[in-house]
């Protein structure tokens, strides 16, 4: 028995390791700061994992992006934001296309499929969404911070969330 055992975890070598980003989600209504705005939108009730409910986290990014005390949050708190936001639209995108996508730390995927190497090269972030029966990724934390970067092919993450749903569906 012992024997098996041992084949069996050096065939695992390459493993996927889970990341569960539904949490840090949920932060974007959890976790909200003493801003007026923000207290008023960014709600259980409106953060919805809905694809409507994209709108708020664009509405939310702009004030980041354009207003004094957005910007100086933004570069305090950049990877934080990207994580959240991202985990956000990933749960969205997740959700509605409802196959087999799951968060994974990065690393480990670009491990267990090597095909996905030059995809997952300029991954600065640690968590993707990857389908192992398609063999492919989706990368909204990538998009959001590309986004929040003011680099991004996308006006706005409602967008970027409705093209990847209709490539995916």
């Amino acid at each position: 028995k012992e024997k098996s055992h041992l084949m069996f975890s050096f065939l695992n070598i390459a493993k996927l390791k889970k990341d569960d980003l539904k949490g840090i989600a949920k932060l974007m209504y959890r976790d909200v700061s003493d801003d007026s705005w923000d207290k008023e939108n960014l709600t259980k009730r409106n953060l919805d994992f809905t694809i409507e409910s994209v709108r708020y986290l664009d509405m939310y990014t702009k004030r980041l992006m354009n207003t004094e005390f957005g910007t100086e949050l933004l570069n305090k708190h950049f990877d934080n934001f990207v994580v959240r936001i991202g985990a956000y639209i990933g749960e969205v995108i997740k959700n509605y296309i409802n196959q087999d996508f799951y968060w994974y730390e990065s690393d480990s995927v670009r491990n267990y499929s090597p095909s996905l190497d030059e995809e997952l090269s300029d991954s600065k972030t640690q968590s993707v969404l990857y389908s192992k029966k398609r063999d492919m990724v989706i990368l909204p934390l990538n998009v959001v911070s590309q986004f929040l970067k003011g680099n991004s092919p996308y006006n706005d993450l409602l967008t970027y969330v409705e093209g990847v749903i209709k490539q995916n569906t």
